[in-house]
């Protein structure tokens, strides 16, 4: 969703999405993880229309562009989950740190996993609904 609707919208989707997810299934919000949800959609988002390599609205997502938004992809969630994610565990909730790397490391894996697998599935698919810039010609 950040990728054709920009970070602001990425950032709050992950937001949202993840504190409310956690809020119906677990009753309550685990801050960390929410906020690095927020981060990965902000900065995929970010990088998608600040490079202008993603050109999804113009109907092109092709293999440049899905190595460029992988790329993106892995070094946001890397970060986020990696790093972001256990260090915020460890400040706001006292957790013991080897828990949340760990934790950390399991989650981050996943999620490029499935970004790369889902997310890059769902944009080509988008892109296939966009028209090509220059497409259309006079006869």
């Amino acid at each position: 969703m950040s990728v054709v609707f920009g970070p602001i919208a990425g950032a709050l989707i992950g937001l949202i999405g993840h504190a409310l997810k956690d809020a119906i299934f677990y009753g309550s919000i685990w801050w960390s993880w929410v906020i690095v949800s927020a981060f990965v959609g902000f900065f995929i988002g970010l990088a998608a229309t600040w490079v202008r390599s993603i050109r999804v609205e113009e109907g092109i997502f092709g293999k440049r562009e899905i190595i460029y938004f992988n790329i993106i992809q892995v070094i946001v969630n890397a970060i986020g989950w990696f790093l972001i994610a256990p260090a915020l565990g460890v400040l706001i909730y006292a957790e013991p740190a080897n828990k949340e790397f760990t934790q950390g490391l399991f989650a981050g894996i996943s999620n490029i996993i499935t970004v790369a697998i889902l997310g890059t599935i769902l944009i080509a698919t988008y892109a296939k609904t966009r028209s090509k810039s220059g497409s259309l010609y006079l006869e």
